[in-house]
């Protein structure tokens, strides 16, 4: 399947994208299309039923960080949800968060106290994780802009694009591509923490090494145990080291044909690695030395690699996979959000916008529909396709690319609809 190629410069929101799961959490690659004429994500699919009691209150409120270390990207957060709310819809609370979690809690205690039956926000997942114990009892949903999966709970959504959506992605291209024994080698990071549990459900059987991020010597040794260097390497060794003992002309010939033998392949036909940077060179350095060779070993790495997809490819990894949003479907989102305020929009307002446009869809009626939430087909989102599960998780719609030289190629498209967990 072939595709145009694609150049995102957007090092600095990719890295919160990722790495927000300790910080703010904004969206790998760019906004994405609004459906034409629907001022929010479609709605897919008829909705289920309810499995919690109505909240008290019937508005929206947005908490955001006015104030604080995050204060410069609240602006463009309260006017992408105001977008997604759209003219004439329920009207918006907007309450600061200082860009603390105290701060998170004391206004989403507010919230729930003038009436709010939806929350939009926070940004961060530890101000996710302080909202939760407000909101949960008086069962208003909150709509977090976190990728942190881990503070997903029934009723509090991470809309963030998470690890866990991009390993889904890359697992089923990796098996369709026939590599299917996957194995990881991943700083000890929060970025390589989230990859690593998201191979454990997605893909049980892989096996997961990690390292200290930043240490050549401890990524040399993770390696090496991956690869099982030496029990592929140490029979070869062996049988050289027997022929030369027995200082015969043939004896040395074999031991010399030997040395020049391919070592077998690696207990694995796919590797993820969590590296970025200068930590990619360092990793290129080492797989050859180990006999991991990037072609009949199919290399997966995270969404951040859509920074730059040219540098990943002359590190060592051209042909390498990641996943991410598809950014053809940026161009009506961005039109629209461009012709609102003026300018364009910044990676963070695609899942802000999402948020409001699905806040919207739940007040159509001027009550929360709950069951709106969680349909089970999902919404048509700035980004493409997202579904809201009960348990708090989010699944996305991601394409992934190949990486070239020259960018980035789509080699699976993003998908139009996504199935239930486990069908």
């Amino acid at each position: 399947m072939g595709g145009h190629y694609v150049h995102l410069a957007r090092a600095s929101a990719l890295l919160a994208a990722l790495l927000g799961l300790a910080s703010c959490a904004e969206p790998v690659g760019v906004p994405g299309t609004l459906p034409s004429g629907s001022g929010g994500p479609q709605v897919l699919g008829a909705p289920g039923a309810p499995s919690v009691p109505p909240p008290a209150g019937n508005r929206v409120a947005l908490l955001a960080p006015l104030t604080g270390a995050y204060a410069a990207a609240a602006p463009s957060i309260v006017n992408a949800v105001k977008l997604g709310l759209g003219a004439g819809a329920t009207s918006l609370d907007v309450i600061d968060t200082g860009s603390t979690a105290p701060g998170a809690a004391a206004a989403a205690k507010q919230a729930v106290a003038d009436g709010a039956g939806i929350i939009i926000g926070p940004l961060t997942d530890t101000e996710a994780a302080a909202v939760a114990p407000v909101t949960m009892p008086a069962h208003v949903e909150v709509l977090s802009l976190t990728s942190d999966s881990s503070e997903a709970r029934p009723g509090l959504w991470t809309l963030g694009i998470t690890p866990a959506a991009q390993v889904q992605a890359l697992v089923q291209a990796a098996s369709t591509q026939g590599h299917g024994t996957i194995a990881a080698l991943l700083p000890q990071t929060p970025l390589g923490d989230a990859i690593g549990r998201a191979l454990q459900t997605d893909a049980a059987s892989a096996t997961v090494q990690t390292y200290a991020a930043g240490s050549f010597s401890s990524m040399n040794n993770a390696l090496r145990s991956l690869s099982d260097y030496a029990g592929r390497r140490g029979p070869i060794d062996a049988q050289i080291k027997q022929l030369r003992g027995s200082h015969t002309v043939g004896g040395r010939q074999e031991a010399a044909r030997l040395e020049r033998t391919p070592i077998p392949p690696p207990p694995f036909t796919a590797l993820f690695v969590g590296e970025t940077g200068s930590g990619l060179g360092e990793l290129a350095s080492l797989m050859p030395y180990y006999d991991v060779n990037p072609g009949p070993v199919l290399v997966l790495g995270p969404g951040l690699w859509a920074a730059d997809p040219g540098a990943v490819s002359a590190a060592g990894f051209n042909g390498a996979l990641y996943a991410a949003p598809d950014p053809a479907a940026a161009a009506g989102f961005v039109a629209s959000y461009s012709s609102a305020y003026g300018a364009p929009p910044s990676p963070l307002a695609a899942i802000a916008y999402d948020a409001g446009a699905i806040a919207r869809v739940a007040t159509g009626t001027g009550v929360i529909n709950q069951a709106a939430l969680t349909n089970p087909s999902g919404f048509a989102g700035a980004d493409g396709v997202l579904v809201l599960d009960p348990d708090g998780n989010v699944r996305r719609g991601l394409a992934v690319f190949q990486v070239g030289a020259g960018g980035a190629q789509i080699v699976q498209p993003a998908p139009a609809s996504l199935s239930s967990p486990g069908s």
